[in-house]
């Protein structure tokens, strides 16, 4: 919204979907595809885990302190990486306490060589359904004025979930034919969520796939998944953040072929790193750092963050990554600030 004396002019959900494409925009767009919940935010939007992966208000509800409390220009309500995993059959521990995330406890899947069967209900499994009414739920609260970001897993993420890690890096060498096979069945799952989110609501996806330089080399992104992400770009109709945790500059050089509209990246990588590497071709988000920064330092080191990622032209300033939970307020919220304090002093 324009503001009197200021060259603030986007709602924040323009802001956000301008951003992604790396356009014209009146600031820079704060704002995360993954889950920015503390057990500080549950408190004070009196909604806690278990129940926010579980219940559609209470998820929609924490959803909205990202831009209630960290003035975020998005909102993005899937806390996890389970909800998928619960509803193709994998045994989920939701958890106890507000402080405890989700866990796949068992796979649906113990060999590469069996099937995934995506049941035919999938869309009505609870742990699905509850993200599309929440979804629906913050569109109609915030959707005129808020972008709203949902999250389905990719194929190789999906595929971890239901073989489990070892299975699927061990097929990498020893059945490289049928892991393609399995992760383009996959890639099916990913489609039907995400269509369905979008038609709740989303202005646009997350999408996580782990392929991470600490799992795989390189040649894995390119050679299994590169096509893929090109065809769910192609196939789902918003804007795409694809999101991998850890060290990925080694193959950053594909991901900006894949016709993502943004990249989530890891501080692993730095913000110049991650600019350079991606050129022009990809928006890239992300650039505070969680496990030191965020969790354990102060805002003052969180706005030095900020400042060095916008300097490197990084378009969306957020966290790198779902946010412990432990994570104290103060440092969220100096997001924003430090980006509104970059651009006044820019301004003069």
């Amino acid at each position: 919204m324009y503001e009197l004396g200021s060259r603030r002019y986007m709602t924040p959900k323009r802001r956000f979907l301008a951003a992604l494409y790396g356009g014209r925009v009146d600031r820079p767009a704060v704002g995360s595809a993954t889950s920015v919940a503390t057990v500080e935010l549950m408190d004070e939007m009196e909604a806690s885990f278990p129940e926010a992966h579980l219940d559609p208000s209470v998820m929609a509800r924490l959803a909205s302190g990202a831009c209630e409390v960290f003035h975020m220009d998005n909102l993005m309500p899937v806390y996890s990486v389970t909800q998928e995993a619960a509803a193709l059959g994998c045994h989920v521990n939701w958890g106890s306490s507000p402080d405890e995330m989700p866990e796949v406890r068992s796979r649906v899947c113990a060999s590469i060589d069996d099937d995934v069967k995506m049941p035919d209900d999938f869309l009505a499994k609870p742990p699905i359904r509850v993200v599309l009414d929440a979804i629906r739920l913050l569109r109609k609260d915030y959707g005129d004025h808020v972008s709203i970001t949902g999250k389905a897993l990719g194929p190789w993420s999906l595929a971890l979930s239901a073989y489990g890690v070892e299975e699927v890096l061990i097929a990498t060498i020893d059945k490289p034919e049928r892991l393609a096979q399995v992760l383009r069945g996959l890639k099916e799952v990913t489609l039907l969520f995400g269509r369905a989110q979008i038609e709740a609501g989303a202005d646009s996806l997350c999408i996580p796939d782990h392929v991470t330089a600490d799992l795989c080399r390189p040649e894995v992104y390119s050679e299994y998944l590169l096509p893929i992400h090109f065809e769910l770009q192609q196939q789902l109709d918003c804007p795409l953040i694809l999101h991998i945790c850890g060290h990925s500059l080694d193959r950053l050089k594909y991901i900006a072929q894949s016709g993502m509209a943004c990249f989530h990246y890891d501080t692993k990588v730095s913000a110049k790193d991650a600019r350079r590497a991606a050129g022009d071709k990809i928006s890239l988000m992300g650039g505070v750092n969680n496990p030191s920064t965020l969790l354990f330092g102060s805002p003052e080191a969180v706005a030095k963050e900020v400042h060095e990622a916008l300097d490197a032209g990084i378009e969306m300033i957020g966290p790198e990554c779902a946010v412990p939970l432990r994570t104290p307020n103060r440092n969220l919220k100096a997001i924003a600030l430090a980006v509104d304090e970059y651009v006044a002093r820019s301004e003069g």
